[in-house]
């Protein structure tokens, strides 16, 4: 039995995907994701952000860019890299995701494959365009549920030293 005053799972977990949103150098969105399995064991975590090895000085950040200059074409998102920083895929089958953002039609995809049976969310900005509404499909069809996040945000202020 927990106490009035200790953290909820889903409070734990989420506050994890925000914590690691931080770690995300996108000056606009800051995504991050948290993977749990059946036990209340944390599998992997993940933020959005350039893939490894890549100067991410070299590369735009830039939403509204043209061509070559827009980060759409090189971010990879938190719960794709969630996912690729798993020792062994199978360890998320049946697992729940916490994510600061709904997930996109191509991270669902990936989310599907893996086994990942729930996903808990805290916000869904672009639940009208249609790559979301792909992925609302998908994961109904594919029976992975999905709930909005409605516990308490921990705030992670941090101050210099």
């Amino acid at each position: 039995m927990e106490k009035p005053n200790n953290i909820s799972w889903d409070e734990y977990f989420m506050s994890m995907a925000v914590l690691s949103a931080q770690r995300s150098k996108d000056p606009n969105t800051k995504v991050g994701a948290c993977i749990v399995d059946k036990d209340h064991k944390v599998v992997s975590n993940g933020y959005n952000g350039m893939p490894t090895g890549i100067d991410e000085t070299k590369i735009s950040w830039s939403r509204e860019g043209q061509g070559l200059d827009s980060k759409y074409l090189y971010v990879c998102h938190a719960e794709f890299n969630a996912i690729l920083n798993t020792r062994d895929g199978s360890q998320l089958k049946g697992c729940t995701l916490y994510v600061t953002l709904f997930p996109c039609n191509e991270c669902t995809k990936a989310i599907i494959q893996t086994g990942i049976k729930e996903i808990v969310y805290l916000d869904n900005k672009y639940k009208d365009t249609t790559g979301v509404q792909a992925s609302a499909l998908m994961l109904e069809l594919a029976g992975v549920k999905t709930r909005k996040y409605e516990g308490r945000i921990i705030d992670f202020t941090f101050s210099e030293k």
